[in-house]
């Protein structure tokens, strides 16, 4: 029988510019959250990318099961204030 001799998986967040959206980048494998950081840094934001990093534990992170789609997606087509229409975005607003 085979042993898993990995270091922990994390997973890499990259934010592109201050106030932007962290976005998704990879995974990383290291022995804790410093190590993996510093292997986040080394492996993504090389060429100066990113302008702050979130590390994740894999273990860490949950999904929805796409049978649950119907009833976490619904569009609430009754719930006129889930629609971007019923508010008034303001002059200057960013990341809107």
């Amino acid at each position: 029988m085979a042993t898993d001799t990995q270091l922990d998986l994390w997973e890499v967040f990259i934010q592109g510019k201050s106030g932007g959206h962290h976005m998704h980048a990879g995974s990383v494998h290291a022995s804790d959250k410093e190590m993996a950081l510093k292997n986040a840094r080394d492996l993504y934001t090389r060429r100066s990318e990113g302008g702050s990093i979130w590390v994740v534990p894999s273990s860490a992170i949950i999904s929805s099961a796409p049978d649950d789609a119907a009833m976490l997606f619904d569009p609430a087509n009754d719930k006129i204030y889930r629609h971007p229409t019923f508010y008034v975005i303001p002059e200057g607003a960013k990341q809107i």
